[in-house]
């Protein structure tokens, strides 16, 4: 474990001091605890420094890495020992959290600020059993990341509508991402097609749900990528979700050497230093490529949404339904990083008062415009104000950074991730069943056939009925009666 105390900024003493603290938390030090950074840690010491000059308190960040954190959370507030004031976490475990955790004031619930976040995190993400109870930091989904000298270089469009018979340009499909993969690896230049993680503990299972979007999110029954939205009982060894592995682990091939290793933070200075053509990633890929991939990456970033498809199962026919255009199912992996103040925290007044600061348009907008800060757009006005994003990119690149996440929050079939009580169980069995998928050890049906049993179980474990409701909640659907 990491500590990086942040000082409060030197005051005169007595009234004068007072009224330079707005409000005044001095004597208060808060003990804010999330992943090991930089990512999401260096953001919150950066507002940290903002908070503490306005308000004379302290922040002590804690960090810890990435799998220790629902464990060390779930511990501290269930046994109610007060270590921490806030916690930096991911939505999907708002479910098992929320008991735990105190109400966001009221106060804050109101006005442009609020306004300001896109409903998508406002209504949905920072929800539990009709109370807020958390604060969106940092709005993440999964975008394509793709290089305009590659994409507009006259040779290679030529040479690759000559091979597959269409013109180069962003993928619809995944099937024209993969043609895309198979044609920019070039092992003897250096340069591979793209760049996914695979890695367990590596946030892999976020990637096989993207492309599993695709083919399982049927536009006509909401609800449906994930279970039976009827029955609870578990679809992730449906034909969509066959479809979507197979797809997955072939891509392995157009991956640079040693992809298996690979997790998320890996595949951003791949695309960042130009290793691959493309990659799936969070929006911190963009921002990377254009403050640190050097000259040759100079108003090169271009971003999509994720690749859809004409053909999604239908779990309720047993069938695939066709579509006349793509439907694409953009999907919104993680969620983005959430702010929580456990009810067993001494210092909640001033802990919701650093969230405010943490979130609030001016500190968040900075973040988002930070390389490693970890921090994607989730407001409007994150969208809105170029004028920040003139900083570091170019007005096309802008343009379609933007454009790629917008669209992929407004998309009519856009996916949510999985919201459900016990995700941690769920998503253990997943990744130990998918790791041995992608690594040879078992047939991806066999290894899907076992997460889904593991998943009945389970639901059976902690109580079908409960979990239905909250499971039908998590997607915006009304209880059964």
């Amino acid at each position: 474990m990491r500590r990086l105390l942040l000082s409060a900024a030197l005051l005169p003493l007595g009234g004068m001091a007072a009224a330079q603290c707005s409000p005044d938390y001095s004597g208060v030090t808060l003990n804010v605890s999330t992943q090991n950074g930089p990512a999401i840690a260096s953001a919150l010491a950066a507002a940290a420094e903002v908070w503490e000059a306005r308000t004379c308190g302290q922040v002590n960040v804690i960090e810890f890495p990435f799998g220790e954190l629902y464990p060390k959370f779930l511990t501290a507030m269930s046994q109610q020992t007060g270590d921490f004031d806030v916690i930096g976490f991911v939505p999907a475990w708002l479910p098992d959290f929320a008991p735990f955790l105190s109400t966001m004031p009221a106060a804050m619930q109101e006005g442009l600020d609020w306004e300001d976040i896109h409903p998508t995190y406002r209504e949905r993400l920072m929800v539990w059993d009709g109370e807020v109870k958390s604060a969106t930091m940092d709005g993440d989904m999964h975008m394509l990341n793709l290089r305009a000298d590659l994409l507009e270089d006259p040779e290679e469009q030529a040479a690759f509508e000559a091979r597959y018979g269409y013109p180069l340009a962003p993928p619809r499909t995944w099937a024209e991402y993969r043609d895309q993969a198979e044609f920019f690896t070039r092992p003897e230049e250096g340069l591979y097609g793209t760049a996914e993680a695979y890695r367990r503990g590596g946030q892999q299972f976020w990637y096989f749900f993207s492309h599993a979007a695709s083919y399982t999110n049927h536009p006509d029954n909401p609800g449906s990528m994930f279970f039976d939205p009827e029955t609870m009982d578990a679809q992730i060894n449906n034909p969509g979700w066959l479809r979507a592995l197979e797809e997955y682990k072939d891509l392995l091939q157009f991956n640079p050497p040693g992809a298996l290793n690979n997790g998320s933070g890996d595949v951003r200075p791949l695309y960042a230093g130009g290793t691959v053509a493309m990659n799936v990633d969070w929006a911190d890929s963009g921002v990377l490529r254009a403050t640190e991939g050097g000259e040759a990456a100079e108003g090169t970033v271009r971003t999509a949404m994720l690749p859809g498809s004409t053909e999604i199962w239908n779990h309720v026919t047993g069938q695939w339904d066709s579509f006349p255009e793509v439907v694409h199912s953009p999907f919104l992996a993680f969620g983005g990083w959430q702010l929580g103040v456990p009810a067993d925290s001494r210092n909640q007044e001033a802990a919701w008062d650093f969230v405010a600061t943490v979130i609030s348009p001016e500190v968040s907008g900075k973040a988002i415009v930070t390389a490693n800060s970890g921090v994607n757009p989730y407001r409007f006005s994150h969208y809105d104000n170029l004028e920040a994003w003139s900083s570091i990119f170019t007005e096309e690149e802008a343009a379609s950074y933007l454009g790629a996440q917008r669209a992929s929050l407004d998309a009519p079939n856009v996916a949510l991730d999985l919201r459900l009580p016990g995700f941690f169980s769920y998503t253990e069995v997943l990744e130990i069943e998918l790791s041995k998928a992608l690594a040879g050890e078992v047939e991806p049906q066999q290894a899907l056939d076992t997460i889904a049993a593991e998943w009945n179980r389970l639901t059976d474990e902690f109580g079908r009925e409960s979990q239905l409701a909250a499971y039908r909640a998590s997607v915006g659907l009304p209880p059964l009666e």
